[in-house]
C-alpha cells in the first residue's frame, strides 16, 4: 500500500536557490540542489549576484530536459533585492514552497588578526542574507502555499573551530538562526533545518587563487572516516531530502554532511569548508 512516505512532494512546487551559480560547469552546493530539485519536478528560481553564473545553472537544467527554471541576479545583502527575488518567484509561478540559502564567503584569522570591517562583511554576507531572504520568503510561503521548508547552509567550522574565527562565528550564527526560525514558524507549517558541510570539493574551493593541490585534497580526504572527499552533489542531495516530504517530521535540526570528519581529531587544511 502506498503511503505518504512514498511521495517526496517536490513536483510542482516552487523553490528559490540563493547562491545557485558556480564558475564554469562546476558543481557547487547551490547548483547541485537546483539541478536535483528540477529533476524531481520542482520549479526553480536560481539566484546569484552574477546573472551569468545563475543562467549557466539554468542551462544545465534545461540540457536535461527541465522546463521550469529561471535565473535571477541580485545582491542579497540588500533587503529590497531579497524582496524582489521572492516577488519574482511568486509572480512567475504563483507560489513559494522552498528556500535554499547558500550564500557565503570565507575568512581567516583570530579576533586579533581580523579587521572589524571584514568581520562585519562576513556576518552580513553569511548571516544577514539568510535573515533577509527568510524575512520575505516566509510570509510568501504562508500566503501562497500554507507552509514551506527552508534549508540554511552552515559549516562544520561552526562545530569544530580551526583558525577561521569570523567564519566560524558566522556559521554558528546560521545554526542559531535556523533553530530559532524553526521554533517561531512551526505553527505556520514551515520547517527550517540547517546543513553543515564538511570538506566538499566545489568551485568556491578550487576556482580561487591557485586552486587546490592534489596533496591538499588528499589531506582533506584523510580527515574523513570514509577516506573520501565530498562534492556539491552530497550537499544537494541533503537539501533535496530536507525540503521533501520524506523529512516532514524534521525541523530545527543540524545535518552534518562531512564523511565523518568531525568524529576525528582536527586536521587543519589549507582551504575553507
Amino acid at each position: 500500500m502506498k503511503g505518504p512516505e512514498d511521495d517526496a512532494g517536490l513536483a510542482g512546487k516552487v523553490a528559490i536557490i540563493s547562491g545557485g551559480g558556480a564558475v564554469g560547469d562546476g558543481i557547487g552546493n547551490g547548483r547541485a540542489a537546483a539541478i536535483l530539485l528540477a529533476r524531481a519536478g520542482t520549479r526553480v528560481l536560481v539566484a546569484d549576484r552574477d546573472l551569468k553564473l545563475a543562467q549557466r545553472t539554468v542551462e544545465m537544467i534545461q540540457a536535461e530536459g527541465g522546463q521550469h527554471a529561471a535565473a535571477h541576479a541580485g545582491d542579497m545583502t540588500q533587503e529590497a533585492e531579497c524582496k524582489r527575488l521572492v516577488d519574482a518567484a511568486v509572480d512567475r509561478w504563483g507560489r513559494l514552497d522552498f528556500l535554499d540559502n547558500n550564500i557565503g564567503i570565507g575568512s581567516r584569522g583570530s579576533v586579533v588578526d581580523e579587521k572589524p570591517e571584514e568581520f562585519r562583511r562576513v556576518m552580513q554576507v553569511n548571516v544577514e542574507t539568510m535573515f533577509l531572504l527568510s524575512k520575505h520568503a516566509i510570509p510568501a510561503m504562508i500566503k501562497t502555499a500554507k507552509g514551506g521548508s527552508i534549508v540554511n547552509i552552515s559549516s562544520i567550522s561552526a562545530l569544530r573551530p580551526r583558525g577561521l574565527t569570523t567564519y566560524t562565528t558566522s556559521k554558528a550564527a546560521v545554526i542559531g538562526l535556523s533553530q530559532a526560525m524553526a521554533v517561531d514558524h512551526g505553527r505556520d507549517n514551515i520547517r527550517v533545518n540547517c546543513i553543515c558541510p564538511g570538506p566538499v570539493y566545489t568551485p568556491m574551493v578550487y576556482a580561487r587563487g591557485n586552486g587546490m593541490s592534489e596533496a591538499a585534497r588528499a589531506q582533506r580526504a584523510r580527515a574523513s572516516v570514509l577516506k573520501t572527499e565530498g562534492t556539491g552533489w552530497d550537499i544537494g542531495h541533503a537539501v533535496r531530502f530536507l525540503l521533501s516530504n520524506h523529512a516532514r517530521y524534521i525541523t530545527g535540526q543540524v545535518l552534518v554532511v562531512d564523511g565523518g570528519v568531525t568524529l576525528q581529531g582536527p586536521e587543519r587544511d589549507s582551504q575553507d569548508h
